[in-house]
């Protein structure tokens, strides 16, 4: 971790609709992340958890306020600026896996590096699937691989761009315990082998405390911001 900021979000306000069928999701949201940072963000259904990583990903744009991410200004940018601003600087690992079903695992990870235009996209892609523990399963297809593999697959394609940052939306939540257990792990060994930044949107108490810190949302704005338990201890004996 650094000090250097990798998020700097000010005063970010998300609205759906107009007139009186409005509905703010984010009312003034302001939170700054630290490169290499895990952060995790915790909240009840409806709470704005989602809504906010939307917007930090650049997959939503910001009503209002102002989003730095990565050394670019997302509040400046409409959605097509959003979308190449992505490439590059940010991975996302989701519930769903949302993989290709008519390509293979390695062509899942090796097209959107083409589209990045990283070099050799193919080479990295077996890499990276090396690395997951997918190196035999390169050339099967989503319907072939198991809800775990499948995953292991969305964790190559978000981190073999090298991106600054990496989002998690309940990365775990739709596999069983053991084999959540072990995407969790590939997850934070990837992260210390290529130093990117972690925000993981969970419902697991007990995986939040594997990060950094822990941001608590109700009703569309931040309610708390306060260091995990292992954190404030490694923090303390630093001091």
């Amino acid at each position: 971790m650094t000090d250097h900021i990798v998020i700097d979000a000010q005063d970010v306000t998300l609205r759906f609709g107009v007139g009186d069928a409005a509905v703010e999701v984010l009312r003034g949201v302001s939170l700054r992340v630290r490169s290499g940072e895990r952060v995790a963000i915790l909240g009840p259904s409806g709470s704005g958890k989602s809504s906010l990583m939307a917007v930090l990903s650049g997959l939503e744009k910001a009503t209002s306020g102002k989003v730095m991410v990565a050394g670019a200004d997302f509040s400046a940018l409409d959605e097509d600026g959003l979308a190449r601003a992505r490439r590059g600087r940010i991975g996302i690992v989701l519930q769903a896996f949302h993989l290709i079903p008519t390509m293979t695992a390695e062509e899942n990870v090796a097209v959107p590096l083409e589209l990045a235009g990283i070099a050799d996209p193919e080479a990295r892609a077996r890499a990276e699937l090396q690395a997951v523990g997918l190196g035999h399963r390169m050339d099967h297809y989503p319907t072939q691989l198991s809800g775990g593999e499948q995953q292991r697959v969305g964790l190559a394609r978000a981190i073999a761009a090298r991106p600054a940052l990496i989002f998690g939306d309940e990365p775990t939540g739709n596999l069983d315990e053991a084999t959540g257990d072990a995407v969790v792990e590939l997850l934070f060994g990837r992260l210390l082998e290529t130093g990117a930044t972690l925000i993981l949107i969970t419902h697991d108490a007990a995986l939040a405390q594997r990060c950094d810190r822990i941001i608590e949302m109700k009703d569309g704005h931040i309610v708390a911001d306060h260091p995990t338990a292992s954190a404030a201890a490694i923090r303390a004996i630093a001091e």
